[in-house]
C-alpha cells in the first residue's frame, strides 16, 4: 500500500512538471539548465568542476533528472491563505529566475579561475537558448595557450633566512623550470617556506612576507619569476630582520572555572606536550600538542597562548586545559525484532573518562533483553532472555615494551582491555559466552592510515543445556543431522590474534583485516600431547579449540559529480579456512549475505551459499552461511531537499563454502560456476542526514536469483513478484 502511494505521488509530481513556469512573471525566464563547456582539452580544466563557480545553477534535480521540488512547488495555488498551498511551497522549491547580473559575475569568476590556472589569455563566452519561458545558459571556455615558468630567482632580503634557505632548503624548493605558471604552484611555495621557517623559531613569520615579480619572455609563453622575501614589518616597526624565538616557561592552567588544579597526572600533561622549555618555537610542535590533548577523552578543549618577553625573543607558554565531567551514567531502552519476534531491551552504561587521572576511559555496560518467540512447537518455554555485562578499559597511549619514545609521541595510540560475559536462554538451548581481549589502535597524525592489532582475544563458548526436542530433531536425528549445526552447539574455545588496516582520504577507502586462531594451542598440543576428544580434536581444559585463518578486504571509490550528486562503487571480499583442529568455522566467523549492507534484494542471512535453497526456516540461519563472501555494489547518491537524500543502487554477490558439506548442496565455490551463482538486486533508498548520523531506508528487489526451481524464480527482473522479491531495510549509517 505504501509503495503504491509513493508511486502515485511520484507520477503526480512528474505530471505537474508541465506547469513549472506558471509562477514565472511575464518578461522573465525560468533558468532551466546551466552548461559549462570547453573548446579544447586543456590541461587541468574540468568543465564539471568549473561549474561550481557559476552563481546560478537552476532548480535542483532529483538524481540529475527530474525537478521534483520545483514540480511540488508548482502544484500549489496562488491563494497563500490556504494551508495546502503554503505546505506545498514550504516543501517545494520556487522557480529559479534567470539573472543577467549573476551571469556576468559568473563569466568573470570563470575567466579569473582560468587565468589563475595558468591560462593568462583565457576568455569566456555565454550563449542563451530560449524556449517559451525557459532558458538554457551555456558558458563556453576558451583557455588558449597555457604559460609556463622559465626561470626562478630568489630575492631573500633577510640575511639569516637567506643563509638558512640556501644551505638547508635549496633541494626542497617547490618552483622549477617547466612548471605551469599558476596561482596554486606559487601559493604552495609561499606556504611551504612559511611553514619551514615557522618550524625553526620564526614565530611571527607568515606568507604575507613573500611576494612575486613576474616578467614574460617576449615571443613565447614563458614567465621569469622572482620570489621576494621581505624583512619584518609591523606597525611602526619595519625593515627589521625576522626574530628567532625560543620557548620559555611552559605552564599548565586549569580551564575549569571552579577548579584550580587540572585532574590529570603531571606525567600525562608532559607526555602530551611537544613545546619544551629552551627549544626553538616550532609550529608543528604546537599542532602536535593540540592533537594529543584533543584525543584525551578527559579533555573538553585546550587553548594554548604565548606571551612574548619584553627584552628578549622568548615565548612563555600557557596551556589551558578544560576537562569533562569524569563520570556519566546513561539508560537506554530499545526495541528488538529477531526473525519477526518482537521484544525489548534495556542497557545501563557507566563511563569514567579519567579513572586513574591519566584520561583512561572505563565503561561498564549492563544489558537485558526479552523476546516472545512464536511458532515453536514441543518446547516447554517460549521466551528468549539475554543478560550481558561488558567492561572496557582504554588507555590513551601504548602500554607495551620495546617501543621508542619518538614513535610513542609521533602516533595517536590507545591500548584497550575488554571483558564480556553474555548469558542467553532460549527455548531450544542455553548459551554462555565469556571473552577477554587486549588490543592496540593507532594512527599517524599526518596520514589517513589507521591500524589495529588484536594481541590476545580469548572466547569461551559454553552450551550448558540443550532441550531434548532440539537434540532429537536436529542434533541426534540421522535423517536431519547437520554437521555445521551440531558443531556450533558444542562447547568451543577460540584463541585468536589479528591485524587490521584502514585508509580513507574521502575519495578512496580501504579496509582490510586478517586473523588467525588456534596455532599456538596446536603447537602446544603436539608438544605436550594434549588429550583428544571422540572427534579426534585436541582439547584445552577439556574443550576443543578452533583453528582457522580469516581475511577480509573492502574497497570503496567515490565519483563526485557536483555538490548534489555522487556515484559510489564498493567491493567487499572475505575468505576463511578451517584447518588443523577444525573442519568447520565457528558460527561467529562464518560469512552471510543479504541485508542492509550487502545484496539488498534479500533480507539478512537469506542468500546463499551458492545455489543452495533453504528447506527449514528454523535452522537456515545456520545453513545459509559460508567460508567466502563477495559483494559488488554501485550506488548513485543525490541530495534531494532539506535533510533528505536519495539513492539508486545495484548490488551483486553471494557466499560460498570452500569444502563440500552434505547439508549445503550447491554451496561449494567452483571457479567455473561461481559467476553463474551471483545474485543481483536493484532498488532505491531514502536517507535522513542529521549531521551526526544518517538514518537509512532501502527498498530492494531481486533481479537474478541463483537459488531457483523454475525459470521465473531465476530471473525475477523479468518475472517480478512483490511478495517474493521485495526486501525493506532500515539502518543507521551509510552502507559503505
Amino acid at each position: 500500500m505504501r509503495i503504491r502511494i509513493f508511486i502515485l505521488l511520484l507520477i503526480t509530481a512528474l505530471l505537474a512538471s508541465c506547469s513549472v513556469t506558471k509562477f514565472v512573471p511575464e518578461g522573465e525566464y525560468l533558468l532551466d539548465k546551466v552548461k559549462v563547456k570547453c573548446d579544447t582539452n586543456a590541461l587541468g580544466v574540468n568543465p564539471s568542476e568549473m561549474r561550481q563557480l557559476v552563481r546560478q545553477r537552476g532548480n535542483s534535480r532529483w538524481f540529475s533528472a527530474a525537478k521534483l521540488p520545483l514540480a511540488t512547488y508548482s502544484l500549489s495555488g496562488r491563494d497563500t491563505t490556504k494551508w495546502i498551498n503554503r505546505f506545498l511551497r514550504s516543501i517545494g522549491e520556487a522557480p529559479q529566475l534567470y539573472d543577467s547580473a549573476s551571469t556576468r559575475a559568473s563569466m568573470e569568476m570563470l575567466q579569473t579561475q582560468l587565468q589563475n590556472m595558468g591560462y593568462l589569455r583565457a576568455s569566456v563566452d555565454v550563449y542563451n537558448e530560449i524556449k517559451g519561458k525557459k532558458l538554457v545558459t551555456t558558458y563556453l571556455l576558451h583557455p588558449r595557450q597555457p604559460y609556463f615558468i622559465n626561470k626562478v630567482d630568489y630575492d631573500i632580503r633577510d640575511s639569516a633566512i637567506a643563509i638558512l634557505l640556501n644551505m638547508a632548503d635549496s633541494t626542497r624548493r617547490g618552483l622549477k623550470s617547466g612548471m605551469m605558471f599558476n596561482v596554486a604552484n606559487l601559493d604552495n611555495e609561499r606556504s611551504r617556506i612559511s611553514r619551514y621557517l615557522a618550524n625553526r623559531g620564526y614565530y611571527r613569520f607568515n606568507k604575507d612576507f613573500i611576494s612575486y615579480k613576474a616578467d614574460s619572455v617576449p615571443g613565447s609563453h614563458l614567465i621569469d619569476i622572482t620570489l621576494v622575501l621581505d624583512k619584518y614589518r609591523s606597525g611602526e616597526e619595519s625593515n627589521l630582520p625576522h626574530r628567532v624565538y625560543t620557548i620559555g616557561d611552559v605552564k599548565f592552567v586549569s580551564g575549569n572555572p571552579n577548579d584550580s588544579v587540572i585532574p590529570l597526572r603531571q606525567s600525562v600533561l608532559s607526555s602530551n606536550t611537544f613545546l619544551e622549555s629552551g627549544a626553538l618555537y616550532a609550529f608543528d610542535d604546537l599542532q602536535s600538542t593540540y592533537n594529543h590533548f584533543g584525543r584525551l577523552g578527559a579533555v573538553r578543549y585546550t587553548n594554548i597562548s604565548f606571551h612574548e618577553r619584553d627584552f628578549e625573543p622568548v615565548l612563555d607558554c600557557d596551556i589551558h586545559v578544560s576537562t569533562n565531567k569524569p563520570s556519566t551514567i546513561s539508560f537506554q531502552p530499545e526495541g528488538t525484532n529477531t526473525a519477526g519476534d518482537f521484544g525489548a531491551a534495556v542497557s545501563l552504561t557507566y563511563q569514567n573518562r579519567n579513572i586513574f587521572h591519566g584520561s583512561e576511559n572505563l565503561s561498564i555496560v549492563l544489558r537485558g533483553a526479552y523476546e516472545a518467540i512464536r511458532g515453536l512447537e514441543g518446547y516447554s518455554n517460549k521466551n528468549f532472555m539475554e543478560y550481558s555485562a561488558e567492561a572496557r578499559l582504554s588507555f590513551p597511549r601504548f602500554i607495551a615494551p620495546l617501543l621508542s619514545s619518538s614513535f610513542r609521541r609521533r602516533v595517536n595510540a590507545s591500548s584497550e582491555v575488554a571483558l564480556l560475559y553474555d548469558l542467553q536462554n532460549r527455548p531450544e538451548f542455553m548459551r554462555r559466552v565469556f571473552s577477554v581481549a587486549w588490543r592496540y589502535k593507532w594512527h599517524d597524525q599526518n596520514h589517513h592510515d589507521r591500524y589495529q592489532v588484536d594481541l590476545l582475544d580469548l572466547n569461551y563458548i559454553s552450551m550448558p543445556w540443550i532441550s531434548d526436542t532440539f537434540k532429537r530433531e536436529y542434533l541426534d536425528n540421522t535423517d536431519s543431522r547437520n554437521s555445521i549445526l551440531r558443531y556450533n552447539y558444542e562447547n568451543l574455545f577460540i584463541m585468536k590474534l589479528g591485524f587490521g588496516y584502514t585508509y580513507n582520504n574521502g575519495i578512496y577507502a580501504i579496509k582490510t583485516s586478517v586473523e588467525t586462531a588456534g596455532n599456538l594451542l596446536n603447537l602446544a598440543s603436539k608438544a605436550f600431547n594434549f588429550h583428544k576428544n571422540d572427534e579426534g580434536q585436541y582439547t584445552f581444559i577439556d574443550i576443543a579449540y578452533a583453528q582457522y585463518v580469516r581475511g577480509m578486504f573492502d574497497f570503496t571509490r567515490k565519483f563526485v559529480f557536483d555538490y548534489n550528486n555522487q556515484l559510489v562503487f564498493h567491493l567487499g571480499f572475505g575468505i576463511a579456512y578451517p584447518y588443523g583442529n577444525s573442519n568447520i568455522l565457528p558460527f561467529e566467523k562464518r560469512f552471510f549475505s543479504g541485508g542492509a549492507n550487502s545484496v539488498r534484494g534479500w533480507s539478512v542471512r537469506s542468500l546463499g551459499p551458492g545455489k543452495f535453497i533453504g528447506t527449514d526456516g528454523r535452522i537456515d540461519f545456520i545453513n545459509q552461511t559460508g567460508d567466502m563472501k563477495l559483494d559488488l555494489n554501485l550506488e548513485y547518491r543525490a541530495n534531494l531537499f532539506w535533510k533528505f537524500g536519495g539513492a539508486l543502487f545495484v548490488d551483486a554477490g553471494n557466499i560460498w563454502t570452500l569444502r563440500e558439506y552434505e547439508d549445503q548442496p550447491g554451496g561449494q565455490f567452483k571457479m567455473s560456476e561461481f559467476w553463474q551463482q551471483l545474485a543481483v538486486s536493484y532498488g532505491m533508498g531514502i536517507r535522513l542526514n542529521f549531521d551526526y548520523f544518517v538514518v537509512r531506508f532501502d527498498m530492494g528487489m531481486k533481479a537474478v536469483n541463483p537459488a531457483y526451481e523454475d525459470e521465473k524464480d531465476h530471473f525475477p527482473l523479468i518475472h517480478p513478484r512483490l511478495s517474493r522479491d521485495f526486501a525493506f531495510h532500515f539502518a543507521v549509517g551509510l552502507p559503505f
